[in-house]
Formats: C-alpha cells, structure tokens, sequence
C-alpha cells in the first residue's frame, strides 16, 4: 500500500530553508525556483516574506558578517554580498563594520595560519598572498607584515 505524501508547499520550503539560517532573496530564489510552479508565484512569495520581515537582506548581510568575519577581509565578503544581490547601502554599511576591524581581524588569521616571522622574501611573499586570497587589503596586508618584520627586509 504505498503512501500518498504530500509534497511540502512553497511556502514551506521556504520557511524550512529560513529556520537553517538567513537567505539573501536570490539565493532563496535558486533555492525554490525548481519548485514553483511560475516565476509570478515565487516573486509573490519572496515579497510576502520580506513584507513580514522573515526574509531580510540587512539580517542576511549581518549574519554573512557573524559567520565569515573571523576568517576572511571586507574585499571577500563584499564581493559575496555583490554576488547574493545585496544592494549598495547594506554593502557599504558592512563595509564601514568590516573595516574597522580589518587589521585586527588579519593580524588574527595570519597568526594562527603562521605565527612566525617570515625568514626571507619567499616567506614574506607566502604568507601576503595568503592573506591576499582571503580577502585582506594590501595596507594591512603590509601592516601585518611590517609588524612581524625583519630587519633589512620590507
């Protein structure tokens, strides 16, 4: 006797996805798309989401930063912010967060990846790209590195 389940709504779907953690609205779209039955009905309920403040981009760019602050630059959070389709005024808000505690932030990463002052220019040029990948400006880049320096070596 097989079993008549009844597949979750939309709406269901995407409240699942909402309790895991925050969405931004184009990637809770990617997510529900394969689901809805017209792009009209999805639209209509990602605006209803966000009309009862359960989909929020500020909470979304706020919980981007909770998670990602710690291990990675404004440059590489920005640009996933750029990318999920956060508009200009919530990027350049973090941004102003972010930056405020780039230095330390970086000085932390580098820390615990090397820890150790770097004992040549090949040294020195790894542990900057490094920091480079994650998403670190050049400034405190060189900030970190010039705290950790060597005499003779810049």
């Amino acid at each position: 006797m097989p079993l008549n389940r009844q597949l979750p709504s939309l709406k269901a779907r995407a409240l699942a996805c909402l309790a895991r953690r925050e969405h931004s609205r184009l990637e809770l779209e990617k997510k529900l798309q394969p689901h809805a039955e017209s792009a009209e009905q999805l639209q209509q309920l990602l605006d209803a989401l966000e009309a009862k403040n359960l989909l929020s981009a500020q909470r979304y760019a706020d919980s981007l930063i909770h998670r990602k602050a710690s291990r990675f630059g404004a440059q590489r959070i920005l640009a996933e912010m750029k990318q999920q389709g956060l508009d200009e005024t919530i990027r350049a808000t973090s941004a102003t967060v972010l930056q405020a505690t780039e230095l330390q932030r970086a000085t932390e990463v580098w820390q615990k990846r090397f820890g150790v002052v770097p004992q040549d220019w090949r040294e020195k040029t790894k542990q900057a790209a490094f920091l480079q990948r994650r998403g670190f400006s050049l400034s405190v880049i060189r900030q970190v590195l010039k705290d950790a320096e060597l005499p003779g070596v810049e």
